[in-house]
């Protein structure tokens, strides 16, 4: 999608689209108009009853008096309430209302609403923005398009503020690339994206001045993580750890540190999944997408901070050689875990991405996102992320960040009471819990691998992959997690 920014003269055709708060219904853009064209938007106000609520629309076509093909009045509900989340959402409503219309190219007109507390230049970002996490496609694999699909091709955003809208958006077009990036890796099918080709693929943050670097399983074994390799040992894949270093922050600086599971293809090994449904677990790497995406936007805004990704990256699938329930595996941190189900194999990768992380680049806090259990979709559905953190402050940053980006984050509980559910007679640890508190007895393990280091961690599986589509997301893979902790280094972390 290409978007520009204009100053506030309208153009004489196409498709123009204008902003109306609540009960304010006729807007200085009006004015603008020819006076038999505006005349005709009010009475097309006045019939379809259009108050302006956020993200309502009014279609006049053909307005009298212009060379317009239509014009859109777009409700923003009352001004003074606009959030910046609410501004990114109403680009993308406002796209999804132009993909269906013949136009290649709109105009979007954003005027000074009364009462608007939202910066105007913001306001123009935030929707261009939303217009284009909106118009993401995956469609890389269809050989014959569809002819309905998306005829919009570019938008053009007037703001008196163009200057300061544009320099805003720049950073937010970097946000969204790396959103588009992280849904890229979790569309794309297994037999296309698995270990050594996902790291191939990392490596492209070289070009934004990421330092990359790939460890290969000779590199593990002498690392000694073994609990991840355990994980891939029944695939004829091999299996990946990458490290990304964005250093845009001063030297003397400690990281913020960010850890994905990688998954690339999750049968459950020798504790086999049912097979309905299996096809999903294609995106048992929304994590590693997430940390890659996420580096890919500080990077492309230049953000000034010191940063480190790290995902590790496996195939999980039965074979001769695939590690057993009963296995007892020794992890990096020397701790040692029985292995009672090849299904809970997230938390494996992460115990060892965990220390490993820890014990090289000291970061400030460490934050790891995986796809790990299905108990949180039973505990929240599909509307949060289960949050689970050793630091109050981190935790509430995160809840700030995701209200403010629409990519929110609950809070679960961590306890002695709950970590005694995963000791053993046999080995220091055990990789399940039990039937009960699932998702919190996987986050008590991976405390177990993070010592006194600020931590958090994320459980995405309910909103990485075929999450409910909503304004700003129409994909499969959405890209959780890399607007939420972008947000949180952007207040937080910087400078």
């Amino acid at each position: 999608m290409n978007i520009s920014f204009s100053g506030t003269v309208l153009p004489k055709s196409g498709c123009i689209v204008m902003l109306v708060g609540a009960d304010t219904p006729q807007t200085q853009a009006l004015s603008q108009l020819d006076t038999l064209a505006a005349g005709q938007i009010g009475r097309a106000i006045k019939a379809a009853d259009f108050s302006g609520r956020q993200n309502t629309f009014v279609d006049v076509l053909v307005p009298s008096g212009t060379d317009l093909d239509r014009v859109v009045l777009t409700g923003v509900g009352n001004p003074a309430e606009l959030t910046a989340w609410d501004a990114e959402r109403l680009g993308g409503a406002i796209a999804g209302k132009l993909s269906g219309m013949p136009s290649t190219k709109a105009h979007v007109v954003v005027e000074d609403l009364e009462g608007l507390t939202l910066p105007t230049a913001e306001l123009a970002a935030r929707i261009a923005s939303g217009i284009v996490l909106r118009t993401y496609t995956f469609d890389k694999y269809k050989t014959k398009k569809k002819d309905e699909s998306p005829k919009l091709k570019s938008v053009s955003v007037y703001c008196k503020e163009r200057v300061h809208a544009k320099r805003a958006f720049q950073g937010m077009e970097a946000v969204a690339a790396g959103v588009h990036l992280a849904r890229d890796f979790v569309n794309e099918p297994a037999n296309e994206l698995y270990p050594v080709e996902f790291a191939k693929r990392a490596k492209a943050l070289a070009k934004l001045g990421v330092a990359v670097e790939v460890l290969g399983e000779k590199e593990l074994e002498k690392e000694k993580m073994l609990a991840l390799l355990g994980v891939g040992l029944g695939s004829a894949r091999e299996s990946r750890v990458v490290v990304m270093r964005w250093d845009g922050g001063r030297k003397k600086d400690a990281p913020v540190a960010f850890v994905g599971k990688g998954v690339t293809f999750d049968t459950g090994g020798i504790s086999i999944k049912p097979g309905a449904g299996m096809g999903d677990m294609k995106g048992d790497m929304g994590g590693a997408a997430c940390v890659v995406g996420l580096m890919h936007a500080l990077a492309a805004r230049k953000a000034k901070v010191n940063a480190v990704g790290v995902i590790g990256l496996v195939e999980n699938m039965p074979d001769a050689a695939a590690q057993r329930p009963g296995d007892i595996v020794r992890s990096m941190s020397g701790q040692t875990i029985e292995i009672l189900n090849t299904d809970a194999e997230g938390r494996l990768v992460l115990a060892d991405a965990l220390w490993y992380t820890k014990e090289r680049f000291k970061p400030k806090f460490m934050i790891d996102l995986a796809t790990l259990t299905g108990a949180i979709l039973v505990a929240l559905g599909q509307e949060h992320a289960g949050l689970f953190s050793n630091n109050d402050v981190l935790a509430d940053n995160l809840a700030d960040a995701g209200q403010s980006t629409g990519e929110k984050v609950w809070r679960m509980p961590l306890s002695d009471e709950y970590d005694k559910m995963i000791d053993t007679p046999i080995a220091d640890m055990k990789n399940i819990g039990g039937r009960y508190a699932g998702s919190i007895t996987a986050a008590q393990f991976l405390q177990r691998f993070v010592g006194d280091t600020e931590w958090a961690h994320l459980d995405i599986a309910g909103t990485a992959m075929n999450s409910p589509k909503n304004t700003i997301n129409q994909s499969w893979g959405s890209g959780y997690g890399v607007r939420l902790l972008n947000s949180l280094v952007e207040r937080h972390y910087e400078g």
